[in-house]
């Protein structure tokens, strides 16, 4: 028995953190797993460009630029138009774009004074513009492009 009980402290000894000696002889583990980050379709550098292109287009034409990257559902149409009244008051002097990558959708949605500023047509090139970019598997720069594009459509705010 002194034999085993010798053993059986240098095995102890020899345990590292979160580990024990079973009676059975066996040894328990318990170890850390640290949980996959999620993954996020840009890099902090394609945040940086998306978040100037925003800001940069919302403040040359005083209208609300948004974008919603995310899954639009079956009727994607009905699903951006609500996410765009969700924006609130400003709604009217909104723009969203909506992408669902996922379905291969995207949506323009903009509110009954931006409409004025934007033609269909301006709005349907604008989408040309990105959806090339995003067959390019260039999902940001696809998004930065439409916002230049419908910024400059837009012109500048009004003076009132």
């Amino acid at each position: 028995m002194v034999a085993g009980e010798v053993v059986k402290k240098e095995l102890e000894a020899e345990l590292g953190p979160g580990e024990a000696l079973t009676t059975s002889g066996r040894i328990s583990a318990a170890r850390m797993v640290q949980p996959e980050p999620p993954a996020v379709p840009f890099t902090p550098s394609q945040l940086a460009s998306l978040d100037e292109a925003l800001t940069l287009a919302s403040r040359a034409t005083g209208l609300d630029f948004s974008v919603y990257l995310g899954d639009l559902g079956e009727d994607s149409r009905e699903t951006a138009e609500s996410l765009h009244a969700g924006i609130g008051a400003r709604a009217t002097d909104s723009v969203l774009i909506a992408v669902s990558p996922g379905s291969r959708v995207l949506e323009v949605v903009t509110g009954e004074e931006s409409a004025r500023r934007l033609s269909d047509r301006s709005c349907k090139l604008a989408v040309m513009s990105m959806v090339a970019s995003f067959k390019e598997g260039d999902l940001s720069g696809g998004l930065v492009s439409g916002l230049r594009m419908l910024s400059d459509q837009a012109g500048p705010a009004p003076k009132h």
